[in-house]
């Protein structure tokens, strides 16, 4: 059966899009179909996998909106992709009325998920209803967490969302993991994060091994490129494939 990965934290900047985008890429070489969809209206994924969003004349604002198939491109870096840009920015507002709004983005998934192994879901960082979208869909949530005591200290309100979100509208989603980033060992708060992460979020699911912080990530992101292509041998691609070879054992 498709793995549907939404990977959501309502803070910003601690690394969805680039996860999202490495993970994908790291299951594809895996011999895995994969399929990303792009549900952030800044539609960083869209311009990271080497699409212009403005240039766009289908989005996941057609699917959504219009019912519209899911528009996929293909053969990106062996995966798939559905983009998006500013338009879904409106789709909120949009979807206030619409019937059904929680489950659009679940029905326009249905007829293509067996097509794909896994389908990776870059939600934006906010708890507003694209998110909600984007968890309803979900088979699996996977939380990034920047391993400093301000962002870890948010996950109590993360956490009460997904009880929600199960409890009204995707009761069988599970959590795929936590995945510690921007981590850097020589600085002891990031230590001592890291440590109650794997202390407290433990009994929910997998703690990952922590992403290191490095300028490779901005760096290959720009070239549009995964770091594993951009520069094979740096650290964090050896985590990256790990995460994704526990991803394999959901």
């Amino acid at each position: 059966m498709s793995k549907i990965i939404t990977l959501f934290n309502q803070s910003g900047g601690v690394g969805k899009t680039t996860l999202t985008m490495n993970l994908g890429y790291a299951l594809a070489t895996q011999h895995h179909k994969v399929l990303l969809i792009d549900l952030d209206p800044q539609a960083s994924l869209t311009t990271f996998m080497g699409l212009e969003p403005t240039e766009l004349e289908k989005t996941l604002y057609n699917a959504l909106l219009e019912e519209e198939s899911l528009p996929i491109h293909q053969e990106l870096y062996k995966m798939a992709l559905v983009p998006t840009n500013i338009n879904l920015s409106v789709a909120e507002l949009e979807l206030v009325s619409a019937f059904n709004r929680e489950s659009r983005l679940k029905e326009a998934v249905l007829p293509i998920k067996e097509s794909y192994d896994y389908i990776l879901i870059d939600c934006p960082p906010s708890l507003g209803l694209l998110s909600v979208l984007g968890l309803t869909a979900a088979t699996h949530i996977l939380v990034p967490i920047e391993t400093e005591f301000k962002s870890y200290f948010g996950t109590g309100l993360l956490l009460s969302t997904i009880a929600k979100i199960r409890r009204h509208l995707n009761p069988n989603i599970q959590f795929a993991g936590f995945i510690p980033t921007k981590y850097d060992r020589r600085r002891s708060q990031h230590l001592r994060t890291y440590e109650q992460m794997c202390t407290e979020l433990k009994p929910l699911g997998k703690v990952f091994w922590p992403i290191p912080d490095t300028t490779a990530f901005p760096d290959s992101t720009e070239e549009r490129r995964p770091l594993a292509l951009y520069k094979s041998k740096h650290p964090a691609v050896e985590v990256l494939f790990d995460i994704a070879t526990e991803l394999e054992k959901l």
